[in-house]
């Protein structure tokens, strides 16, 4: 890949991503696979006026270790430091970008359990200063390749081929290959006039069936808005949390998803696949799970705390997306997700509430947005997936049909 193309890349990450403003802080969450790049683009976010960036480095490996050999106490332990750095960054309000590259199997085989418990506890003492930085600052998530990532996605080529056409299909999907900021432009504003028409409809619940099995409803809150592509911080920076993104999204009302949804596509969680599984609600809550792999890594999922079960995002891709066409399955949901409709667990985005700004995070979730640990998007979509909406007027009007836009 020429380094005209990747400067270009992390240019895209930087000011429309993060969109980075002149004296702002900047922190870069990466594993060690690109070193290269990552220094390309802390150089892009000082060109866009950074006062600092800082690269923060991670790696399955020695996340595996540190799963093996300490103590439960000690991986659940939150030191004081890490929390004065917490402090900080609510009071500075740094852009973050997540640059992914992971092997998609990378944790595969670590106590689940001893994780999940280490997360639990952590969550408790960070969870505060997340909701004190959110929609207060810009974030962008993106990816590059690794090379255990990129084996995954082509195992018969050479690892540096291999890494090459996964740098390929990173640019394409991320619309990176050719004029990016103009892309990216008409791209959010085609994703913006799909959400205004879906928030004109004043939908009330959404009726989702397939061949595959799945036959599902959903509904909405009054309040209930969608968003898609750029969003804008309450001081009124437009960024870009996700390079790629196709998806037109809304947060459902928790108590009332009903019926059985079939993923397909695998979901990467915790470093470990889980793959063909079926999940059932009853009242809102996911009450009954199958899995051909990894069930018991599924329904750890789905216990991590109360809101684990519930859903926190409906979300709608065109099955003729620029990712499912591409033929490829990334192993990563920032992609797969993208290649298809899909719902996410956990967590809900309160600023998906009319007015959220005006409203505290409390009074959105007496309306129905879920709370929880954690947050994982499954894809759903398929090629005759059919998604139909039921107004509160009223009307029934066809949002999806064959697997795609019906309007």
């Amino acid at each position: 890949m020429t380094e005209s193309v990747l400067r270009e890349y992390a240019s895209l990450i930087a000011n429309v991503g993060g969109h980075v403003q002149s004296g702002q802080e900047v922190r870069i969450i990466a594993e060690l696979d690109q070193p290269g790049f990552i220094r390309m683009l802390a150089e892009e976010c000082y060109k866009a006026g950074a006062a600092k960036v800082e690269v923060e480095w991670q790696d399955q490996p020695l996340t595996r270790l540190a799963n093996e050999y300490q103590s439960l106490e000690t991986l659940s332990r939150t030191e004081a430091w890490e929390e004065e750095r917490m402090r900080h960054r609510v009071k500075t309000l740094p852009v973050r970008l997540i640059i992914l590259s992971e092997d998609p199997d990378g944790l595969s085989g670590i106590d689940q359990e001893k994780a999940a418990k280490a997360s639990q506890a952590r969550y408790k003492v960070y969870k505060p200063y997340r909701d004190a930085i959110d929609n207060r600052h810009q974030w962008c998530i993106a990816a590059v390749p690794g090379q255990a990532w990129a084996h995954k996605m082509f195992p018969d080529d050479a690892p540096d081929v291999a890494v090459e056409k996964l740098w390929r299909a990173i640019l394409h999907a991320a619309r990176a290959d050719g004029d990016p900021v103009a892309a990216w432009k008409a791209h959010n504003a085609d994703l913006a006039a799909r959400s205004a028409y879906l928030n004109d409809l004043q939908i009330d619940t959404l009726e989702y069936s397939a061949s595959n099995g799945t036959h599902f409803t959903v509904g909405l809150m009054p309040e209930s808005r969608w968003g898609a592509g750029s969003e804008t911080t309450f001081s009124g920076v437009v960024y870009n949390p996700n390079i790629p993104s196709e998806e037109v999204f809304t947060t459902p009302r928790r108590d009332t998803a009903e019926g059985i949804v079939y993923a397909t596509r695998p979901l990467s969680y915790q470093g470990e696949l889980i793959e063909d599984f079926w999940i059932r609600f009853e009242k809102g809550k996911a009450v009954e799970v199958h899995a051909e792999k990894n069930e018991a890594l599924l329904r750890h999922m789905i216990s991590m705390d109360e809101g684990a079960a519930y859903l926190g995002e409906c979300a709608l891709v065109p099955y003729d997306s620029p990712i499912r066409e591409s033929g490829l399955l990334f192993y990563n949901t920032l992609f797969d997700e993208n290649a298809a409709c899909h719902l996410a667990l956990g967590e809900g985005f309160p600023e998906c509430v009319a007015d959220f700004k005006d409203r505290t995070l409390e009074e959105c979730r007496a309306l129905g947005v879920n709370d929880s640990i954690i947050h994982e998007d499954f894809m759903i979509g398929c090629k005759d997936l059919c998604i139909t909406a039921h107004t509160r007027d009223g009307r029934t009007v066809p949002i999806f049909r064959d697997g795609n836009w019906a309007f």
